[in-house]
């Protein structure tokens, strides 16, 4: 099976690869772009210095239709956080068209060529990792760390068929829509266990304890989960920073997106084959079909929001998204469901039904006079079991109709939920 591992990879890694000509492009406007930055720094005499971040100087970047490159505007003490927006606008003067990204900073994003983008991200600069105001100040760390420590050809391989695994299974991102996989996290991660295949082989295991990995042993293994925040422990692994022992660089991985990645790992590992590679969109069509041979109900939803696009959309959309799967809950089986948001201000996704054909309502106490005569108007038959009313009702409508119902009567949880549009078919 590994001799037939290693055809795949090798056929894979000609498609992440990016080609010279792409690496050439991004150099060349790097260097450009940084040159203006520091001329604009020492022109208004701003105490900062700029260093590029990201996978490209890490060599660990993979093939992409367009390419982001982080720069990081590193400002010194005298600086409040306040001040970084303001400073950083006047840094990047020379430019047009910048896009302002909102989140736990503020930050740029500059379209330099038509595949090629700069993220401008201002951090504060530090020298010691527990000075940081905010994760972005880590950053500076994590790429010296890397660029020290993956040197071995098979390695960085390792690195980019790890990416390029998790983005086709959905699991890249440490997002809050995602709860995934970071960068970093792959590239420490790799770096541990060698190889893309160990990677695989070890997170594929099922457990039932949480698998903590301390690659600097900063830790007594036994105290990892006492001494470490327990905020930071909630995921199921636990990836010690080797920057910084009071972070867990996989926070942020839930386990519904790691069992999704360990469904795929092991799937992979059993079957090896390239479409493991390739990030393939919701085809709903075939979903829906698939449903109804199953003699299943199918429900596809669009879900708008006018929340800034990028994490915060597609954070709303997704706690959305939820939202909908638990009312669905009550009156039907979901055997599946999916969700897709590409970075606009829209996402779309669908439910797998089976309806419960009868639930049971549990009611009110027979002597709570006044919500028994509420109860007895919204269902037409009910009795009575231990002091208490209940109501069995049949279901006789479709997930679509449940749906349209549903958004009618709560149109001010949608809208205090930051969604202006549902749309279901």
């Amino acid at each position: 099976m590994a001799g037939k591992i290693d055809v795949i990879l090798n056929e894979v890694f000609e498609k992440i690869n990016p080609s010279e000509n792409e690496l050439k492009v991004i150099n060349e406007n790097l260097l450009d772009f940084m040159d203006k930055i520091k001329k604009r720094i020492k022109k208004f005499k701003i105490d900062c210095d700029v260093f590029v971040g990201g996978s490209f100087p890490k060599r660990t970047i993979i093939k992409k239709d367009f390419y982001d490159v982080d720069l990081f505007l590193r400002y010194g003490k005298r600086y409040s956080e306040k001040d970084y927006p303001k400073l950083s606008r006047k840094i990047l003067g020379f430019t047009k068209g910048i896009i302002v990204i909102h989140g736990s900073r503020d930050y740029f994003k500059v379209k330099v060529s038509p595949t090629v983008f700069f993220e401008v991200v201002p951090v504060k600069r530090i020298k010691n990792p527990k000075e940081a105001l905010n994760i972005t100040d880590l950053s500076y760390f994590h790429v010296n760390y890397i660029k020290k420590k993956i040197k071995l050809k098979k390695v960085l391989e390792g690195v980019r068929f790890a990416k390029a695994f998790c983005h086709a299974s959905k699991t890249y991102g440490a997002e809050s829509y995602v709860k995934g996989f970071s960068g970093y996290s792959l590239e420490l991660l790799i770096y541990y266990f060698k190889s893309f295949e160990n990677f695989l082989k070890i997170l594929s295991k099922k457990r039932s304890e949480k698998l903590i990995i301390d690659i600097e042993k900063q830790y007594k293994k036994e105290n990892v989960l006492f001494d470490m925040n327990g905020s930071k422990l909630d995921s199921p692994v636990i990836l010690v920073d080797p920057t910084y022992k009071a972070r867990n660089v996989l926070a942020a991985l839930s386990y519904e997106t790691y069992e999704r990645f360990r469904e795929s790992a092991a799937s992979f590992l059993k079957k090896p084959s390239k479409e493991f590679f390739e990030y393939k969109k919701i085809d709903f069509n075939k979903s829906k079909s698939g449903a109804e041979k199953k003699g299943l109900e199918f429900l596809k939803i669009r879900i708008k929001t006018k929340k800034e696009r990028g994490d915060i959309a597609g954070t709303k959309l997704l706690k959305f998204f939820n939202h909908m799967a638990k009312e669905l809950e009550k009156y039907f089986e979901i055997r599946y469901k999916d969700f897709e948001y590409s970075g606009g201000k829209a996402g779309e996704g669908y439910f797998t039904l089976k309806s419960r054909r009868e639930i049971e309502f549990r009611g009110p106490f027979v002597k709570d006079k006044k919500n028994l005569i509420k109860f007895k108007k919204e269902h037409t038959k009910t009795y009575e079991k231990k002091g208490r009313v209940y109501a069995f009702e049949k279901i006789d409508f479709s997930p679509g109709e449940f749906l349209g119902k549903w958004v009618e009567k709560n149109k001010k949880k949608i809208k205090e939920m930051s969604i202006n549009g549902v749309e279901g078919g």
